[in-house]
């Protein structure tokens, strides 16, 4: 793991309370009601984090197998407290200890960003599918297409104007062209079938609880301490937050490619 794909101490229960509920919940609904009319008896979930896509996923598919994976123990553990319905795994993406031909679906949401060689990831979600098996994930759009990252970009601008921190246009946002994504399937060995630009609605109870999701609950932390107080600079990226979002609960668009592939 590296300081992109770390979540330690605190950091999964901030992810989950914060941003759980704004950015991910929305998508998850919408991935899991995706997948119900493939009847799948065996579900992989990559960089499963918290578990908000995998309680979808074991709510929408009773009595299929949810088999739910992440590469920091600290998620794991959290998930599998929250979900117990699935069975939950540390796993790296690119070498996962799964049998070839096991799983009739693989399922990523918002976690395809992180690894460092993606057509690697998508070669081993290829191994562990089935013939025929499928391959469903969710990948951000550009920062600009969403208000909320928007608005933390802006934030992180105004208090940090000398070297910003880029981890989130650079990660999260950082792998949003359909060409690359569709070249990248092709060279795992996967077959393409579609890529959707969906836009849903995500709601928080303020523009400040988001920056603490952020800044607290990400990697972001660790380039923010690295450049000085945390809460110094929470605070300042909350205040332009809330300046731009305004004041009490907030809502937005969530602007996110959600992309279909097939095992041949």
């Amino acid at each position: 793991m590296t300081s992109d794909t770390s979540w330690v101490d605190s950091m999964p229960a901030v992810y989950d309370r914060a941003l759980g509920p704004a950015l991910f919940a929305p998508f998850a609904a919408y991935l899991a009601e995706a997948v119900v009319g493939l009847t799948p008896r065996r579900v992989l979930e990559l960089a499963a984090g918290t578990g908000v896509a995998t309680g979808e996923l074991v709510a929408a598919l009773p009595g299929t197998e949810v088999v739910a994976t992440d590469l920091n123990p600290a998620m794991v553990a959290f998930g599998a407290a929250k979900v117990p319905g699935a069975t939950w795994r540390v796993a790296d993406a690119l070498h996962l200890d799964e049998p070839a031909g096991s799983y009739d679906l693989v399922v990523c949401q918002f976690g395809v960003m992180f690894f460092p060689d993606k057509p690697a990831a998508f070669a081993e979600a290829a191994r562990v599918l089935r013939p025929g098996g499928r391959l469903l994930v969710a990948v951000w759009d550009v920062v600009e297409a969403s208000p909320f990252p928007a608005a933390l970009m802006a934030g992180i601008a105004a208090a940090r104007p000398v070297d910003p921190p880029t981890f989130v246009a650079r990660v999260p946002h950082g792998y949003p062209d359909p060409e690359q994504i569709e070249a990248d399937l092709r060279a795992g060995g996967l077959e393409p079938v579609s890529v959707e630009r969906v836009v849903l609605q995500g709601t928080s109870p303020s523009a400040a609880t988001l920056a603490d999701g952020f800044c607290r609950g990400t990697p972001l932390r660790f380039a923010l301490q690295e450049r000085g107080d945390l809460d110094e600079l929470t605070a300042a990226i909350a205040a332009e937050m809330t300046a731009r979002l305004g004041e009490g609960p907030v809502e937005g668009d969530l602007a996110a490619l959600v992309v279909a592939a097939r095992r041949p």
